[in-house]
């Protein structure tokens, strides 16, 4: 009888496991839909190799023959090391070009592209600590049968740069998605978080319908701010910590503000209008100004870029592609910069208003603006009291893209 009860227990067990990683059914591998991960703003591993004429302390390595890593690597971001790290990651402008270059003696390159892993992880030497981004995600992809560099993907960028330095990256990503779609005979499905969401809209824009119509078969897009965010015009103006409690604002301005991406992410006029952006005792700025407000913050070079990436953010149009578009609301998100005085020295008062905390509302949902302009299925879903990081690991939302990929699989 006892020999029948231990059997019992096992079947038990085998079935409540084979229940666990397949909460929705289980999917053949082979009928999966394909899936390229596409991360936000520090969502990539860098890596850099050093030959630097001369460095900004004595402590900081001068020369790497090997490439280390730049971003992810927690222990640089440590006092007095960080500032090491800035003078490695920041970007210089070349007025000619209209394009940015890194600092002397300083190469990076952006490692395994299509690889998920690279994703996953930024810093793998401190995953349990600080080093995880879309490995919640990627780990529920593999409980139901997803094969890493099989079925699922990733395309990695140097995401301190805008779309206007990325045309590199949308070739390989475009072949990326052929050679996905290839190898699995099944469209494939873009999932962009943030800023990811963002190039991922401009990479559909891009091509014909006829390819899209071939090659992919939607667009998951989580919390990309399509019009842009107030938070990255704070960046260039007062700094910011990255939500991160131990770095400092003012230190990180000085990598943040020469990163074009980030005047990617300034709000876009569709959406802001005539909205009053920053306040001084004396002036109001708002996009119609802004030239303005760079010349006063010091930054005139913040305002080439802007202009450099501006179009890209302008052409809101839909993807031509079905669309399920996943965000959060109901957390405050900064609205203004309000200072007391006419310089920008001090930390400034906040206004909030609705959005996840990093993103505004209005530009996280503007999706909804597609349904009425494609002929491609749109569905939104909003998550209350789900910031902008959290998009990637509450359960709920990580429920509805797994459903999602489900019904989009051929089962």
């Amino acid at each position: 009888m006892a020999k029948y009860s231990h059997l019992l227990l096992v079947l038990v067990i085998h079935l409540t496991r084979i229940h666990f990683v397949c909460p929705l059914g289980c999917l053949q591998k082979e009928d999966l839909v394909p899936v390229i991960l596409v991360p936000g703003v520090g969502g990539s591993q860098l890596e850099a190799q050093l030959d630097k004429p001369t460095v900004t302390h004595h402590y900081c390595t001068r020369r790497s023959f090997d490439y280390t890593s730049l971003w992810l690597n927690v222990k640089q971001l440590l006092p007095k090391l960080i500032e090491c790290w800035v003078d490695n990651m920041k970007l210089n402008y070349d007025d000619l070009s209209n394009k940015t270059f890194n600092q002397p003696g300083v190469k990076t390159r952006i490692r395994n592209f299509g690889d998920p892993k690279v994703v996953e992880y930024l810093d793998p030497s401190a995953r349990h600590f600080f080093g995880g981004y879309l490995n919640q995600l990627a780990r529920e992809l593999v409980d139901i049968g997803y094969i890493r560099q099989k079925n699922l993907y990733a395309a990695p960028y140097d995401f301190r740069k805008g779309p206007s330095e990325l045309s590199h990256f949308f070739e390989e990503l475009e072949q990326l998605v052929e050679e996905a779609h290839d190898y699995n005979n099944s469209p494939v499905v873009l999932i962009g978080h943030s800023m990811g969401g963002q190039l991922t809209l401009k990479f559909l824009q891009d091509q014909s319908q006829q390819w899209k119509d071939k090659y992919v078969g939607a667009f998951i897009s989580l919390s990309a701010p399509f019009g842009g965010t107030m938070k990255s015009l704070k960046t260039f103006v007062a700094g910011d910590d990255l939500g991160v409690f131990f770095l400092n604002s003012k230190v990180l301005k000085d990598v943040l503000s020469t990163m074009p991406s980030m005047a990617y992410l300034i709000p876009t006029k569709q959406l802001w209008n005539d909205d009053i952006l920053v306040t001084t005792a004396e002036k109001n700025y708002t996009l119609k100004n802004l030239e303005e407000l760079f010349d006063d913050i010091g930054n005139p070079t913040g305002w080439k870029m802007y202009l450099n990436e501006k179009k890209f953010t302008e052409a809101l149009s839909p993807p031509g592609v079905e669309v399920h578009c996943f965000y959060g609301e109901g957390v405050a998100t900064l609205k203004r910069l309000i200072y007391m005085s006419n310089d920008f020295d001090g930390t400034p008062l906040m206004e909030y208003e609705n959005g996840d905390g990093t993103a505004n509302l209005r530009s996280l949902k503007y999706c909804k603006n597609w349904i009425k302009h494609q002929e491609q299925r749109v569905e939104t879903k909003s998550f209350d009291r789900v910031n902008h990081m959290g998009i990637i690991e509450d359960k709920w939302v990580l429920h509805y893209i797994i459903k999602t990929l489900k019904e989009l699989s051929s089962c």
